[in-house]
């Protein structure tokens, strides 16, 4: 090794794909010998490597402050070595050399591994999927995929990804295989659009094959999809939804408008009775299904009548998850370069609080319907007065929580049965009933 330290530090920003990235480099890094750190709040010595996020010009500022905290720390000798990759630095690598010139090296998305070799390491392929997980030890990520074809309007993540590649599905299937046999007992999918996976590779979306294969692996409790797209949705995974007990009925999938304008301001390649046609059809096949959506206001052009038609939108279909965010003009997009953003930022903020308070009615009236009902849930975590658990209908850090009195002694990811005796707007309270 190149440094006097044999410490270092990972620190990731942004979403779950780019956590999978960050794992797979602490497990490199703990091969070649370095006692390795992720997201550490106490850095003294050592080499650090962020892994940042450029989606969205929130994400764009927390990546650049964090790297000129550690920039701060390299220049005054605190830690001796600075890496950077990620989204971020593949969109803006010769700019952010340019002005942040105390970070060692840039990389981007596609090749950290380079950064072992620059430490004097050497880079495993055959085990390039192992990886230190940073969440609880009963779940993981697992990403089937990298890119997207679809080019939104607003979307900056295909000018980081480049075009849609899907993985193996022998490759993925060994992963979960690997994970299950170490005790990961839920496996949440991701990609930037799982709905595409296997065009590429076998000529056919494919999705629904994966999920018959990974379900068939004994020992995994949960299988959850994330990121899924409404046009060409696979509706064959439906079925393979319903029929299989350990494939969560909970599916993620990002709507972001449905007045038929803004859709075809945003190149969303569907329109607003298509979308309600679709929410119907998927609600029909898995009737207990869990749905969370991400939408939008404020992208250039929106009018109050187009705002009305997404309220309208919300208030029909009742999303059982939604999240909501205010458009923000991205460089190189479609967007950003043929529209002005002739929303005004207190319009945006404005619609932004007004969509969100529709939903909180919609959450709390949902989590109301499920007191007294016996879900079967996980417990992820104890806190001083609660086990802190979900259910099937819940992924980690994004949805609402269960909470359960300490009457009982549970053990952390461990499946139990518990009743729903108390509901809020986001989260539930329950007593166990028995154990699984």
């Amino acid at each position: 090794m190149n440094t006097q330290s044999n410490k270092a530090h990972v620190i990731s920003l942004g979403c779950s794909k780019n956590l999978v990235d960050s794992e797979q480099l602490l497990y490199q890094l703990q091969r070649s010998g370095y006692q390795v750190s992720h997201n550490s709040d106490h850095i003294e010595e050592g080499v650090v490597i962020i892994n940042t996020c450029g989606f969205i010009q929130d994400a764009k500022e927390e990546s650049i402050e964090t790297i000129l905290e550690y920039a701060q720390a390299r220049e005054e000798g605190i830690i001796e070595r600075l890496y950077v990759f990620g989204c971020l630095s593949q969109r803006y690598a010769e700019e952010l050399k340019a002005e942040i010139p105390e970070v060692d090296a840039f990389y981007g998305k596609f090749d950290w591994h380079h950064i072992l070799e620059d430490l004097g390491s050497e880079y495993c392929m055959e085990e390039r999927h192992r990886r230190i997980l940073t969440t609880p030890s009963h779940y993981a990520f697992v990403k089937i995929s990298e890119g997207c074809n679809r080019h939104c309007a607003y979307c900056a993540i295909p000018l980081i990804t480049g075009r849609h590649r899907s993985r193996p599905m022998e490759d993925i299937v060994q992963e979960v295989k690997e994970l299950v046999a170490g005790g990961v007992k839920e496996i949440q999918l991701i990609a930037q659009d799982l709905s595409y996976y296997g065009k590429d590779l076998y000529g056919r979306f494919n999705l629904a094959e994966l999920m018959e294969k990974l379900s068939d692996i004994e020992g995994l409790e949960w299988l959850r999809l994330h990121y899924t797209y409404p046009h060409l949705f696979p509706m064959d995974i439906l079925k393979v939804m319903r029929e299989r007990k350990n494939i969560c009925h909970y599916l993620d999938m990002a709507f972001q408008h449905c007045s038929d304008h803004m859709l075809q301001q945003m190149r969303r390649h569907i329109n607003a009775e298509e979308s309600y046609q679709l929410i119907e059809a998927i609600r029909k096949e898995v009737p207990d299904i869990h749905l969370r959506t991400t939408l939008m206001v404020g992208h250039p052009g929106e009018t109050e009548e187009d705002f009305e038609a997404l309220k309208t939108f919300v208030q029909k279909v009742r999303f059982e998850r939604m999240g909501a965010f205010s458009f923000s003009s991205e460089e190189g997009t479609y967007s950003g370069d043929h529209y002005q953003d002739d929303v005004a930022q207190e319009v945006k903020e404005a619609r932004l609080d007004e969509l969100m308070a529709l939903q909180h009615n919609i959450s709390e009236e949902i989590n109301q319907e499920k007191v007294g009902k016996c879900l079967k849930v996980i417990i992820d975590r104890e806190e001083e007065d609660y086990y802190i658990a979900r259910s099937e209908f819940d992924s980690p850090e994004v949805d609402p929580e269960i909470f359960i009195d300490k009457t009982k002694k549970l053990k952390i990811g461990s499946f139990y049965q518990a009743r729903i005796t108390q509901a809020d707007t986001y989260d539930l309270f329950a007593e166990i009933v028995e154990n699984q």
